[in-house]
């Protein structure tokens, strides 16, 4: 597997996810686990499948998780902010699709083989407002395990994640934003699909 920061997390932007002072839990069966559940299956199947499933394999069995676990429309415009409302509807529609590619891709370029590795979901569900937050570690032997966080919102699909949160601090929504924003004010809408679409071909070196 590769390291995962540099392809998933482009920027060393910090945005501390603390436990709030007396943080509310659901219960351990709480619907909003079931999606990290899912998806954390779903990389180990890919990594096991590693070389003789290709990328274009892996692509294939990761992205009806994504589609399944993500709420990729929702991530679209909370990471492009304020400018996705003067983006025309032609335009959005091609940047949910581009995001789309791009974390299916990330996921099958990085996550590509197996040594042993598993991720240890919390059975514990923090309550974050209307969010719900679900925290897992990723065991790799013989390295540091990894905490991963995902933060999950309720809608018409049920629970799903909106942002992901690696070592509890550094966030993928805020670090996009800061990308999306730059690609944006120099090139349009059209500029960042066509660097979505170089993200999600990126080795992640």
């Amino acid at each position: 597997m590769r390291s995962i920061i540099p392809a998933l997390f482009p920027a060393a932007l910090v945005v501390t996810l603390a436990a709030p002072a007396a943080p509310a839990f659901a219960q351990a069966n709480d619907a909003a686990r079931a999606p990290v559940q899912a998806l954390s299956d779903g990389l180990i199947t890919i990594m096991k499948g590693g070389k003789a499933m290709g990328v274009r394999g892996r692509a294939s069995a990761i992205g009806p998780v994504v589609d399944r676990v993500y709420d990729v429309p929702l991530m679209t415009r909370l990471t492009v902010g304020a400018a996705w409302t003067t983006i025309a509807p032609a335009d959005q529609a091609a940047l949910v699709a581009a995001f789309r590619r791009m974390v299916v891709g990330q996921y099958a370029v990085n996550f590509d083989s197996y040594a042993g590795q598993k991720f240890i979901v919390d059975p514990k569900v923090e309550t974050r407002g209307t969010d719900s937050l679900v925290r897992t570690t990723l065991v790799q032997p013989g390295q540091e395990s990894i905490p991963i966080a995902y933060r999950l919102r309720s809608g018409g699909g049920g629970w799903r994640i909106v942002d992901v949160f690696y070592r509890n601090s550094i966030s993928q929504l805020a670090t996009r934003r800061s990308d999306f924003s730059r690609v944006l004010a120099t090139g349009g809408a059209k500029a960042l699909i066509s660097h979505l679409d170089a993200l999600a071909t990126k080795s992640g070196n």
